[in-house]
């Protein structure tokens, strides 16, 4: 579907509904912006009279006198002014207010409260926090967050690992779950990819470290959520933003606010273009993101969110040591002679529903459905491959009274059913003259998967003391898949049609927390999770499914702290976990385009994360906020035998041994602004025998720009980046158990980019 067709779908049957409910209210309600959810005891100042009435404990205000301004105040969101004309009143959304001494913050895990006693590692990536660096990509803004770690080789080849699971994935990322709001971006194989979105079209993530995500699938790498930007209600305005930079880099965006009394639209458009570091290595990418809240009456409000993605990217891949250190911006040869890329387009498109029975009781259920199409040319064959999912998530979440204490509750379930159709096809590129690039031959296969599941979970959070609350979930999974051959079987070419039901996964979480202090928390949890096998890692060698493999398993024991002191000036984060996986899942490469999956052994996950953020000077004219996190990885293969090779007590590949961040953020009440961040990664082990390990480096990457207000609806933001500012020679991302064939020598390496800049401008106009 081409944009034009998206714009005018969107014009005429998108933009008639939020004007269908325009009906206006009598009674008024404060609600979170993000999640729906009442605000009680929310203070509500007449700016003329003076007069104050604060909301009830389900949100619910009355004001008497209207057609004056208003102002909204409640501890942890922003205040917000608005005029209230004629005789009745609407909804009133508040945004949360990030934390002023730290942009990664902690918040609940269940959309009811945010409060400080969640006993898990939870980290909130702000808005102000991705804008931070440079918006074309995302690991600028996720390696800021202890036990987070995203390798890139390119702006389309990227690996995510969350306390080191994932890191033996060859390509993407796999066993971390992901969602955009309550849409599952992860497939019905565990793989996410989660890169492709626009930055700018996210208001903030979430990430929930480990399995105690129980809500979420309870997967051993826990769960990144991309929240959508949000149009305010009663509020519009225009934002439109160009970024020029390093490598031909060119990306505009526009975003369009829409706010009316109970209805809003956010639209978000992009188009990045950039020819990259290296040879082959163009980037095409336009998006499309729209997300719109209608609020029916103050009971129920419907949220609908579609993203549309139209991606081109060459693929340099990997290279060899020798070609790594001396000619960094050389692709491979053959995926060069081949012009290797990806061509693809994909959407996501969801509804959610948000209904509460009474003042104690929610129900949000949603709907949802996705496409990917993508055709995709490689040296050893062209594969054409099409995924359609669709599924529904819902969840009950309330709170009750126990024996005089607070019970939190949510129950629900999630069911997923993907499609997903591939074939492959010879690439005929060295019978034509060099340049030509991939031309397709004959098809050398036909499959056709159907992957399902459903989650079932529940969660509650109760109060057993007055300063300790006991966390208690359950997650129920059950995945299988089917696979069906349609290429014509023969004497080299067996039919591998085939189903594998995996038995059904009970994944539980316990957790404790404890304030110490007004601003300081102690916490524990044990949790078990999985990681959901690829059907292709389910196949033997003769193309048969192993019904004999199972799916990574494992539990996590974690204790930590958090909070803050020196008057709020200092705020401080610290955990210790240790995670341990059975079943271990080896990749064992058995051609150039071919792997199958072997449980193999156990892995050790042991490790600390911390951070300090300290406000060391705030007056009326300039804050200045220095911070510090530190990730201590100690992650080793407690038993592992692969065949005759026992590599037991060796470091897990793919994971470095430490990263530690530090920086300065500096903002000025005269419009200007800077950020300075320091980056140090450890020494990586490439090969499962760590009989070579990458070099560690230093990155170092500043901004700094200048905002100022033209008049009072037009607003300027310029700015200006540096990245790598030493020209660090470093490996961005490593192939783990790269093999060589035909003599070549292995390819390991994904160089990183050397010093380049940024710059841009962003105008704001407020209708």
């Amino acid at each position: 579907m081409c944009f034009k067709q998206i714009y005018l779908y969107i014009v005429f049957f998108i933009c008639p509904l939020w004007v269908s409910f325009g009906q206006t209210i009598i009674t008024g309600k404060v609600i979170d912006a993000d999640t729906k959810i009442a605000i009680p005891n929310t203070l509500i100042i007449n700016l003329k009279t003076k007069d104050s009435v604060i909301s009830n404990q389900y949100g619910y205000f009355e004001i008497n006198n209207t057609g004056s301004r208003f102002i909204f105040k409640k501890h942890g969101y922003l205040d917000k002014a608005i005029k209230i004309t004629g005789n009745k009143v609407t909804l009133i959304a508040l945004q949360i207010t990030p934390s002023r001494l730290n942009e990664i913050v902690i918040t609940s895990k269940t959309p009811h409260n945010i409060y400080r006693n969640t006993p898990a590692t939870v980290n909130i990536i702000t808005n102000a926090a991705i804008e931070r660096s440079n918006t074309t990509n995302f690991n600028g803004t996720l390696n800021r967050v202890p036990g987070v770690f995203m390798q890139t080789g390119a702006l389309n080849t990227n690996r995510i690992t969350v306390r080191g699971i994932g890191s033996r994935n060859l390509y993407g990322t796999a066993k971390i779950r992901a969602y955009f709001k309550d849409i599952p971006l992860t497939n019905g194989s565990g793989e996410t990819n989660i890169e492709d979105f626009e930055l700018a079209s996210i208001s903030k993530m979430e990430i929930i470290k480990s399995a105690i995500a129980t809500t979420y699938g309870a997967g051993l790498g826990g769960t990144i959520t991309l929240f959508p930007t949000e149009a305010s209600l009663n509020h519009t305005k225009i934002n439109s933003g160009l970024t020029i930079g390093s490598f031909d880099l060119l990306k505009n965006t526009t975003k369009a606010h829409f706010g009316f009394k109970k209805n809003s639209m956010a639209l978000v458009h992009s188009n990045t273009k950039s020819n990259g570091y290296r040879e082959n290595n163009q980037y095409r990418r336009q998006t499309l993101t729209l997300n719109s809240n209608h609020f029916i009456n103050l009971k129920s409000n419907l949220s609908l969110l579609a993203s549309y993605v139209d991606l081109k990217a060459f693929i340099p891949s990997s290279i060899n040591k020798t070609t790594y250190l001396n000619s960094p911006k050389s692709a491979d040869t053959n995926w060069k002679d081949s012009k290797g890329h990806e061509d693809s387009n994909r959407g996501i498109f969801g509804a959610s529903w948000n209904y509460s029975i009474n003042h104690k009781t929610d129900v949000v259920s949603s709907i949802f459905t996705s496409f990917k199409k993508s055709y995709e040319p490689r040296p050893f064959n062209i594969l054409e491959e099409k995924t359609l999912a669709y599924g529904l998530r819902s969840r009950l979440s309330g709170h009750t009274k126990i024996f005089s204490n607070t019970l939190n509750y949510t129950f629900g379930g999630e069911l997923f059913k993907d499609v997903y159709r591939y074939k492959t096809y010879e690439n005929l590129y060295k019978d034509y003259p060099q340049g030509t690039g991939s031309v397709a031959g004959n098809q050398i296969s036909n499959f056709k998967e159907k992957r399902r599941y459903y989650n079932i979970f529940a969660e509650t959070d109760y109060d057993i003391l007055e300063k300790t609350t006991l966390s208690v979930g359950l997650n129920i999974n059950n995945t299988n898949y089917t696979l069906y051959d349609q290429f014509p079987t023969s004497s080299t070419n067996p039919d591998q049609s085939g189903e594998h039901h995996f038995k059904t996964l009970f994944s539980p979480k316990f957790g404790i927390s404890h304030l110490i202090s007004k601003t300081a928390t102690i916490y524990a949890n044990i949790s078990h999770g999985f990681s959901p096998i690829t059907l292709n890692e389910t196949l033997l060698p003769n193309g048969q499914i192993n019904k004999k493999i199972k799916p990574e398993t494992g539990w996590n024991f974690e204790v930590g702290s958090r909070g803050a002191t020196l008057k709020n000036r200092l705020a401080y984060s610290i955990s210790f976990y240790r995670l341990n996986i059975k079943n271990l899942l080896v990749s064992r490469r058995t051609a150039e385009d071919q792997f199958i999956g072997v449980n193999a052994g156990k892995t050790q996950h042991d490790g600390l994360e911390s951070s300090l953020n300290y406000l060391i000077n705030k007056n009326k004219k300039t804050v200045f906020n220095i911070f510090l996190n530190h990730s201590l990885n100690h992650y080793t293969f407690k038993e592992f035998i692969e065949e005759d090779q026992n590599y037991s007590g060796n470091d897990l590949t793919g994971v470095p041994s430490q990263v530690f961040n530090s920086g300065i953020d500096i903002n000025s009440s005269y419009g200007f602004y800077g950020y300075i961040n320091f980056q140090h990664v450890g020494k990586m082990p490439i090969t499962d025998s760590n009989s070579l390990y990458s070099e560690s480096y230093n990155l170092t990457n500043l901004k700094f720009g200048f905002k100022t207000n033209l008049n009072k609806n037009l607003k300027l933001n310029g700015f200006f980046g540096l990245n790598n500012i030493f020209d660090t020679h470093y490996a961005s991302q490593i192939l783990v158990n790269a093999t060589s064939f035909g003599g070549a020598a292995p390819r390991y390496y994904y160089p990183g980019n050397p010093t380049n800049y940024y710059a841009g401008i962003n105008v704001n106009y407020l209708f």
